[in-house]
Parts: structure tokens; sequence; C-alpha cells
């Protein structure tokens, strides 16, 4: 961390900083060393050992509760922004506390504090227990610590990387866009970085610690040409320290987000009607993500809602499709070690060869149907219990080549880059929009479509997949999957695939 001071630091950044003082500048709290208790790593500067945590979970199971965890957490979040040739925007927002779940049969007890004494974690143990009633249980006497696998190996640390380095990058985004076209009008600049410590520990004598990093780093910008204004952007995300943004990869973001922005002045309206669909290798698997992945999630075929709960062991795709979720994706964006129930993480076949194989399990779904978690556990922080979410979701690949996919379209319309939609879990039925895209006229690719509305159903998409490619490539942009108000980090892929019909709304 480079020295400088507060003042020195608005005078680089320039007028309209929120707060100066980024994590490394906050006392006490640098760098990842543990401390006296090797069990509780990190956490033992805020005076968290084996023998506290046994206390707040014999607490929260002193009515009856079946099974309790704790769930600790101490997360930095830098941002660094900048707009209209100037960086006008630093904060850091820092989160500790401590989540308390208790479970009694289908009762789920939850809790929160932001206090880490042990008379504050205590009460709201207490607040947690009161679901439950009848005998007490007695928590374990010892922990077991797990041997966790590491799929985010870092070397830097974001607490040791100086705001004049941060800015600098943000800068030098902001020179190249400009630099890229003439017509490139206003640009936006974005550097986000997360390091997350957690620690679970559980009823059961389970206890795991892990350290999460997280950046994104997003050019957007709008070009004019005439009366015509355009805007687009490009973005990378991933679970990585600052060596992620390589020279390679610093030049490509500017160059890719002016070259996604300039090509919509040539671009027409895309036609209507009921028309093959192909999406594109990479970020089109949102499609698969939305439309398709928050239905094979178990909370919701527990309770009858999915339209996927009757499906197991019954073909859903044609047999050359295959799905998985996946947190072992090394420095992937919604990669974990483990999950936030203290459950080991997996790569899960959900679709195999057409087949719905199992659902996304957390704990209470697992009991509920009598097998394993799947590691799908996760919550936005301490102050959300666990549901089961999704980590990388993606579309292996397929028998087929993006030649051979484009050359059978007679029309059509070739999906490129998906931004925003809506599903419906239930049902499947969506609505997504279409950033840009091209059309396909006999087997070719023509011209390039813009503002492309396409609406569905996700269970008859999936059945509708006729081809997939042999091309797999996962999104490198960041996405965050909302569900019952919490947000977590996923990422997603897809192999381009060709979908026989789906509703295209366009001019017409």
């Amino acid at each position: 961390m480079s020295d400088i001071t507060r003042r020195e630091f608005v005078k680089v950044t320039g007028s309209g900083i929120a707060l100066a003082s980024l994590s490394g500048m906050l006392p006490g709290l640098a760098g990842c060393a543990g401390g006296k208790d090797p069990q509780t790593g990190y956490f033992s500067r805020f005076g968290i050992d084996s023998e506290t945590i046994r206390k707040v979970l014999s607490e929260a199971l002193v009515y009856g509760g079946e099974y309790a965890d704790v769930f600790f957490q101490y997360s930095i979040r830098n941002s660094i922004r900048l707009e209209d040739r100037i960086v006008n925007s630093a904060s850091t927002n820092v989160q500790l506390g401590v989540g308390i779940r208790v479970l009694k049969g289908d009762q789920t007890g939850y809790s929160f504090t932001e206090d880490l004494n042990l008379a504050s974690m205590q009460a709201a143990a207490r607040t947690a227990a009161n679901i439950a009633s009848g005998s007490k249980i007695v928590p374990p006497q010892e922990y077991q610590p797990m041997n966790l696998p590491n799929y985010y190996p870092v070397e830097v640390s974001w607490e040791d990387v100086g705001i004049d380095k941060r800015v600098a990058i943000v800068k030098a985004m902001d020179e190249a866009t400009f630099d890229q076209d003439e017509r490139i009008i206003k640009n936006y600049v974005g550097l986000h970085d997360t390091e997350k410590y957690i620690l679970v520990a559980n009823s059961d004598g389970q206890l795991s610690t892990d350290y999460q990093p997280m950046l994104r780093l997003i050019v957007y910008c709008t070009a004019q040409q005439g009366d015509q204004r355009e805007s687009n952007y490009f973005d990378y995300a991933a679970r990585d320290d600052i060596n992620f943004l390589t020279p390679e990869r610093l030049e490509r973001m500017p160059r890719e987000a002016v070259k996604r922005t300039v090509s919509l002045f040539e671009a027409q309206p895309a036609p209507a009607g009921e028309l093959p669909v192909v999406l594109t290798a990479g970020s089109s698997g949102i499609l698969l993500h939305e439309a398709i992945g928050h239905g094979m999630e178990a909370d919701f075929n527990r309770i009858g809602s999915s339209i996927y709960s009757d499906k197991l062991n019954k073909p859903i795709a044609q047999d050359f499709v295959n799905i998985v979720d996946s947190g072992l994706n090394l420095n992937v964006r919604g990669s974990i070690n483990v999950d936030d129930e203290c459950s080991n993480t997996e790569e899960t076949l959900l679709v195999e060869n057409g087949i719905l194989r199992t659902y996304l399990h957390d704990r209470i779904s697992a009991k509920h149907y009598g097998i394993e978690t799947t590691g799908s556990g996760r919550r936005e922080s301490f102050k959300h219990y666990p549901l089961p979410r999704m980590r990388n979701t993606y579309m292996l690949n397929g028998p087929h080549t993006f030649e051979e996919i484009i050359a059978s379209v007679k029309y059509g319309i070739l999906a490129d880059q998906f931004t925003n939609g809506q599903v419906n879990i239930g049902p499947g039925d969506f609505t997504f929009y279409v950033k840009s895209g091209s059309l396909i006229e006999d087997g070719k690719i023509t011209a390039q479509i813009k503002d492309v509305n396409i609406i569905g159903n996700g269970p008859e998409v999936l059945k509708r997949v006729t081809m997939v490619g042999n091309d797999f490539a996962m999104t490198e942009g960041g996405w965050t999957c909302g569900k019952n108000g919490q947000s977590v980090p996923v990422s997603m892929g897809l192999p381009s695939a060709l979908v026989s019909s789906i509703t295209v709304g366009g001019k017409g």
C-alpha cells in the first residue's frame, strides 16, 4: 500500500470524492494472517475462537432445535468510478457480523448481529432459538476443520493495492476509450474489488473458513453519429487479484467496448415472429441460467412450484444436451471453495443426455429428498439465511460446429449480447432483451440487428434445442443473481446452440 494522505488522494482523484479511506487505510485490519486460534483463522482478531462458537451454538439449541449454524463474515468492498473525464467517486463498504440459524422440522429461525461480543451473539442465538421447543440438544465439544481446495488462488491481497494504482487503471481505460473513435462522447469506467472472509460452523461439528476475492472492471461508453446516439459496454469479472488485469486484457477492454458501441450505428431493427434463434457461445448462457436454471433449484421443487417438480429422471431435452452447475471453475465469478452451510462444493450434473438427474440442494432440501447436499446453500451476507442457489451454470459441448448450426438456418437470428430480462420461475415464462445480434439468411450471417426482444418458456426452449456446438465458452462479465431479496455472484456459459423456434419481438 502506498503512503498517500487523504488530502493527496482527493487531489489525485478530482472533485466529488465520497470517501477517501479505502481498505488499506483501515487501521488494524490489513493482511490475511490468522490469529491465536488456528481453527478460526482471520476471525481470531475479533475474539472468535472455538469456545465462543460452542457457547453461541449452545444458546441457539437451548429450546430444542435440531440443528444450528453460525456464519461469520468480514468483507471490504472498494469502488472507484470515473465519469466525465474525472474520477468522481470512491467508496469503501465494510461489513462485519454473524448470522445464526436454527432448524426445527420445517421451521427456520434466523437472527444476526453486527456486535461480535459473546453477550450480543448469545442474545441473537436465543432469538433464532425461539422457533423450537423440546429437549435440549448439546452442541459438539470439538470441531473438525475442513480441508478445502482452492479454486481462486491469488498472489496479492486487494488490501495491498494502492489507491494510486486503482486510479491509474480507470484513467488509462478512459483515455484508451476516447482514443479508439472520435465519435465517443461520453464514457464511464468502474473498478470494483471485494475481499470477503467467512467462517461457518454448525452443530454437527463442522467448521470451515474461506477467503473469497472478487473484481469487476467495466467500460460503458456512448457514441454519436449525426443525430444518432448509441451506448454499449464491456466488462471483466473474476474471483482473482489485480494480476488478472493483464496488459492484454486492459488493451482489449476499451477496444471491445467501442467496437460494440459503434457497430450499432449500422444495425437494423429485428424482424418479428416465430423464428429459429442461434445462441452464441458464452454470454448467451444467461438464458440458460434464468429461464431454466432457477427451475432446477430444489426449494422451488420441494414446494411444487417449479415446472420441473415431477420431472426427475425424465427426458427434458435432446440426448446431446448436458447441463451442469459447478463451483469448481478456476477463478470464475460463481466458484466457491465451500458453500455457506459448511458443505463441500462440487460439479452437479443436472441434465445428463437430456434427462433431469437432480436439483440444486441446500441442507433443508437435501434432508427433504433424503440425499446429500450439492453444496449449493448460498447467502448474500450474514444478514441472510442460505438458499439453494446456482454457482456457474452451463451447457456442455455438443456434436455440432458453429458453421453447421448457421448453415442449417434458412431465416432466423443470431443472438449475441443479452442484457436484462424477466422470468416467472414457476412456469418458466421469460422475456429477454438482446442488445445486438445478426440476421441469418440462407445459412449465412448477414445484417447486424439490435433491440431484440425474445419471449418464450424455458422448458419449451430446452426441448427445442436441436443443435449444440463444440465451441463452449464462459461469459467474461459480471453477473449477479437475485432471488428472494438476496443477490449472489454467479457465472454461466454455453456453446453455440440452435433453438428451433422462439417468439422474436421486433419491428416486423
